[in-house]
């Protein structure tokens, strides 16, 4: 999970309000963060799918060589997300740009005042010892299309501008009654807020097995930046969300 439930973050209704992401700023050529090779760092964790899909964009578009990675623990506990070498736990990669110990760090270094959630992935500015951007959607964007010149696969397009449609709309419907919707149920604190959204994931479900009966892809006949957001989601139903956030139809009887 990418973070905890708090109280300010469920409505009145018992549901789940997503806070939106605070640093939001992006990389290009004419702006204060332009594209350079082994200028920005990647902080993830393994267990999130959020952070999950920047991965896999990095990895796909070959900017493993230019952007650097670390991998917290992949358990969050009372302080957030904590780093721990890979001797302590296999697939851990420790923040080798500070050295800090916690995530929150990072966001303490960017705004001392910050009050938000901890939140990973993050893609951070080594030079200015800045967070550039904490929201997953818009970090994918930039590694499918700001880093061409130094990327191992620049012609792979994951938003192409034919596509760019219909890619929105599936990612909207996809986002609320998938990516979002197993959170909605899966932390509401009211019992006709989780049946609402068990029942919103179990139809969004149906909808997607329909497009992809048809074809591989959901947004035609290559692969996009939709298909990745239903990845990172989809291979942890059935560990996860199925019966820990209780996604399924079965549990409301």
């Amino acid at each position: 999970m990418s973070q905890k439930v708090f109280k300010a973050d469920v409505g009145e209704k018992g549901d789940f309000q997503r806070k939106a992401s605070v640093f939001r700023s992006t990389i290009s050529k004419d702006g204060p963060f332009p594209p350079e090779e082994d200028r920005y760092h990647l902080y993830i964790s393994l267990a999130c799918p959020w952070a999950h899909r920047t991965l896999i964009v990095r990895n796909l578009k070959g900017l493993d060589n230019v952007i650097g990675l670390s991998v917290v623990h992949y358990l969050m506990l009372e302080k957030g997300w904590e780093f721990a070498d890979s001797d302590e736990v296999p697939g851990c990669i420790p923040d080798s740009v500070n050295n800090f110990k916690l995530v929150r760090e990072l966001y303490f270094q960017s705004d001392a005042n910050y009050s938000g959630r901890f939140t990973v992935p993050i893609l951070y500015d080594k030079k200015t010892k800045r967070i550039v951007n904490n929201e997953s959607s818009e970090i994918i964007r930039m590694f499918n299309s700001e880093f061409n010149e130094f990327a191992k696969n620049p012609e792979l397009d994951l938003y192409p501008e034919a596509l760019r449609t219909t890619i929105d709309e599936v990612n909207a419907r996809v986002y609320d009654g998938f990516n979002n919707g197993v959170y909605k149920a899966g932390f509401a604190t009211s019992q006709q807020a989780y049946e609402e959204n068990a029942k919103l994931v179990y139809e969004t479900m149906l909808w997607l097995n329909e497009i992809l009966n048809n074809r591989k892809y959901l947004c035609g006949d290559t692969l996009t930046e939709a298909d990745i957001r239903l990845f990172t989601t989809a291979i942890r139903h059935d560990p996860v969300y199925l019966g820990h956030f209780k996604c399924n139809l079965v549990a409301q009887r």
